[in-house]
């Protein structure tokens, strides 16, 4: 069939006036992009459609339940035999034996117990530090608020800052920046605590820069640099209400190392320089001496980052430390010597 109509003529209208013809759809004013398809899929509607998340069979937990149900079997069923033969042999020895196995029960159930509270402790902490960053980055004032609430009733108990604790409850709803309001609470409440755990590091990097330099054999080096780091993150995570477990401890191990890999482990410019310094003098004078600073500034190092992932709220306006903060003292002494003639 061939077309009856006729051709028609259409008049195209001025760019200034294609918006008022009616009918006209007006182009989009903005674009949506979405950084993250593979997280979320905005729809021509605007509605998410969430994107199921890869699942990956837990081999490696499955693995770890098992074996742990395994070695809890064999466990209960020895003691349960050897039991039943103490009781077969003399029933006084199977009430003994029953009363030790009880007493064990209460010690597991109290290490268990203290575990727990320390790794929640430490949570507990973790969270605290993640709310206030996140309150300065959205300029929330009620997470600001909340997050020093919170920081002075985890420092109820310390008579030490009882009166910065109440410094802080006179501020209550006063109208603040947010960054104004941590840093106060910073500055009452960690300020004190930042001095001791400065002082901690000095004294460890000390010591172990002493007994390294004076041990006669490799391995109490390495013994005593390892003790020292143990006790160092133990004795910060103390200072800053940590206190934790032997679990807690390996979180906070692992939290610490990860945060010395991630700022590059010796700091880049006017510190690493004086490390180089005072380390290439040393060795000059004695290698043992050169040793000994170097494992001193390392346990320093160690010792800020553990004092990084410990401490509640992020450095705001207190100064962050610093190698020569709490090491300088073994750049001056290295320095200070002259190489033999």
């Amino acid at each position: 069939m061939t077309s009856t109509q006729r051709p028609r003529a259409f008049r195209i209208p001025a760019a200034d006036q294609t918006g008022a013809i009616e009918g006209d759809v007006a182009p989009p004013s903005t674009v949506r992009m979405v950084e993250e398809p593979f997280e979320i899929v905005e729809a021509a509607d605007g509605t998410p459609v969430p994107v199921a998340p890869k699942s990956r069979a837990p081999w490696l937990s499955l693995l770890l339940v098992a074996l742990g149900g395994l070695v809890s079997l064999g466990i209960g069923l020895s003691l349960e035999r050897m039991i039943s033969d103490l009781f077969a042999a003399a029933p006084w020895l199977g009430r003994v034996a029953l009363v030790l196995l009880g007493l064990a029960a209460v010690a597991l159930a109290a290490i268990v117990v203290r575990e727990l509270a320390g790794i929640w402790r430490e949570r507990r902490i973790e969270l605290l530090r993640a709310r206030a960053v996140e309150a300065m980055a959205t300029r929330d004032h009620t997470g600001a608020q909340a997050v020093v609430r919170d920081l002075a009733a985890l420092y109820a108990g310390r008579a030490a800052l009882a009166g910065g604790t109440k410094r802080l409850d006179t501020l209550g709803d006063a109208i603040l920046d947010v960054d104004d309001r941590l840093a106060i609470a910073e500055h009452e409440l960690l300020s004190p605590l930042d001095r001791q755990a400065r002082n901690a590091v000095a004294t460890a990097a000390k010591q172990v820069s002493a007994v390294t330099a004076l041990s006669p054999r490799a391995i109490v080096d390495v013994a005593f640099v390892v003790f020292s780091a143990v006790r160092l993150l133990r004795r910060i995570a103390t200072i800053y209400g940590g206190r934790p477990g032997f679990l807690g401890f390996l979180r906070l191990a692992r939290s610490a190392f990860a945060h010395l890999t991630v700022t590059g482990g010796m700091a880049v410019g006017e510190s690493m320089l004086q490390q180089a310094l005072g380390l290439g003098i040393a060795a000059r004078v004695s290698a043992k001496l050169g040793e000994g600073v170097l494992n001193g500034l390392m346990t320093a190092r160690f010792g800020l980052a553990a004092m990084a992932v410990c401490r509640p709220l992020p450095f705001i306006r207190e100064p962050a430390p610093r190698i020569t903060d709490v090491a300088g003292e073994l750049l001056k002494g290295s320095g200070a010597e002259k190489p033999a003639p």
